[in-house]
């Protein structure tokens, strides 16, 4: 599966219902608030549950947000070990952590903004 629309991946982040994402997603955003890409992540590494397993995932979201949340969603690559380790952070802190971490919607514009930034710069293809 390969999403080709912040729509679609919305879609896709509703249907799993993970409040758990929001929380990873807005720990992350507390932490680096410029890391738009590690938020994003941090928002969508949890659809591996519903398509089977991190590597899904990356690869479902490579094509729309790029190779560095592709790497971080599936928990690899070099120059991001330090950022894999923050998303494995905040997703364990997710799990204990009450905050009210809003509503998916309220993420739809960084998605856009993540999605539009890797257009720019060449889309994998």
């Amino acid at each position: 599966m390969e999403l080709r629309s912040v729509e679609e991946l919305m879609d896709l982040l509703y249907a799993c219902r993970h409040r758990r994402a929001l929380r990873t997603a807005a720990l992350l955003r507390r932490g680096r608030p410029a890391d738009k890409e590690l938020q994003v992540a941090g928002l969508v590494h949890g659809i591996g549950e519903l398509l089977g397993s991190a590597d899904a995932a990356a690869g479902a979201v490579r094509h729309l947000l790029g190779e560095r949340v592709h790497h971080l969603v599936r928990g690899d690559g070099a120059a991001t070990d330090e950022d894999v380790l923050r998303l494995r952070q905040a997703a364990e802190e997710s799990r204990t952590t009450g905050f009210d971490a809003g509503v998916l919607e309220d993420w739809r514009t960084v998605l856009e903004l993540v999605a539009a930034r890797n257009s720019r710069l060449g889309a994998v293809d």
